[in-house]
């Protein structure tokens, strides 16, 4: 009798722990309820359309340029800050890349269609980094608040687009730049990716487990974490099969897989994810332990501006033109797709995990919506009424925590 008590202990420390993780994540798992329950909801109602690979192909592709954005938006939103430029500073990026493939390389380097796609993405990288840094310094160093600022931002790129684009339309769809949102991973490379990628979930949680041992934090059941990291592999599998049997993984899928991942290390495993938390949880403590805030919201901000330059690179090549609308509601896409992905309003919480659930609930909603044929009009309330309820639920579980 006394032998078994130790493995009946287990057992109840395992159940205990177990139930102690699903109410810290309920809001998480919520989420993910909430995308299956979407799911379901558009798979009867367009008799399995909505779930058949060619679609499941095209949403993920559409998801990826609001994603590239709440990968940046995360960290911005955790610091306290708002970035309501993100959507134009895609849009204009995407003019700029269309403008140069058009006009400038076609003029100058008209045989060399990969040298114009390589630098048209390096130019369109830096307008958005450099965006990134004027306002991050007006944030950061001259202390005007985040929601002017990036306002402001917002007009100005607006007033951009127009001048560049003379309110005319811009061809970008030149050989190697369009396939860069337009073009597919062969099937092979692309089951290859997902292994890496597998890989790295075990990795990252391995990783996670020895630096909680290694400072002296209580860690959690390895069943538990092995539980939910194999959950996460198997739907990556069943994403790699489903669109292998269409064409394969679109190319900004992969492209925002590995911003994914690097975005996850970034915020989980170095020193500058774990100041941005703190400056979130408690400015004025992370002020005293040494933490330069300043320097901290000035980097974020270049970082969301890369991320914008990305996902207007995307947006360009994916659309083929740049037009006087570039880039139009993609900001409250992002925010939107945060907030719904657990990312708090009132700072300190967030995971760039959360972000991408959420991006791909927006993209769900919006395929399913446009698939049954419902009105714009009521897109718009449907959103309004999920988004309402996500910030409800967000301050719920915080003032429970």
């Amino acid at each position: 009798m006394s032998m078994s008590n130790p493995t009946i202990q287990k057992k109840t420390d395992l159940k205990s722990e177990l139930l102690q993780v699903l109410r810290l994540n309920v809001q998480t798992y919520t989420i993910l309820l909430a995308l299956i329950g979407i799911w379901a909801i558009f798979f009867f109602t367009t008799n399995g359309t909505y779930l058949a690979p060619q679609n499941i192909s095209n949403l993920f592709r559409q998801m990826s340029v609001t994603a590239f954005l709440a990968a940046g938006m995360v960290l911005v939103i955790v610091t306290g800050n708002i970035d309501l430029s993100v959507g134009k500073l895609a849009g204009f990026v995407s003019v700029v890349a269309a403008y140069l493939q058009a006009n400038v390389w076609f003029k100058y380097l008209p045989d060399q269609p990969l040298l114009s796609a390589v630098l048209t993405v390096v130019v369109s990288l830096l307008v958005g980094s450099l965006f990134g840094a004027l306002q991050g310094y007006i944030i950061s160093y001259l202390r005007v608040p985040s929601f002017i600022v990036t306002l402001g931002g917002q007009w100005l790129l607006t007033g951009l687009i127009l001048l560049v684009t003379a309110g005319k339309t811009i061809p970008a769809n030149q050989p190697w730049f369009s396939d860069i949102a337009q073009g597919y991973v062969p099937v092979m490379w692309g089951w290859v990716f997902g292994v890496v990628a597998i890989g790295f979930l075990f990795w990252n949680m391995f990783r996670s487990r020895n630096n909680k041992r290694k400072h002296g934090f209580e860690l959690g059941s390895i069943y538990i974490d092995l539980l939910a990291t194999g959950f996460t592999a198997l739907i990556l599998i069943v994403y790699v099969y489903n669109v292998n049997s269409y064409k394969g993984i679109q190319n900004p899928v992969l492209l925002l897989g590995i911003t994914a991942m690097i975005m996850i290390y970034l915020s989980n495993n170095t020193r500058f994810g774990r100041y941005s938390y703190a400056i979130g949880g408690n400015r004025d403590a992370a002020r005293l332990s040494g933490i330069s805030i300043s320097g901290m919201i000035f980097k974020i901000f270049i970082l969301m501006g890369f991320l914008s330059g990305v996902g207007g690179v995307v947006l360009a090549s994916y659309v083929g033109y740049g037009t006087t609308a570039a880039g139009a509601g993609y900001e409250l896409d992002a925010i939107a797709s945060c907030i719904l992905g657990g990312t708090s309003t009132l700072g300190g919480v967030g995971t760039i995990q959360g972000a991408m659930i959420g991006a791909l609930i927006i993209a769900s909603l919006s395929t399913g919506l446009q698939m049954m044929n419902v009105a714009p009009a009521w897109q718009y309330v449907l959103k309004a009424i999920v988004l309402v309820l996500a910030v409800l639920a967000d301050v719920y579980f915080k003032k429970n925590r």
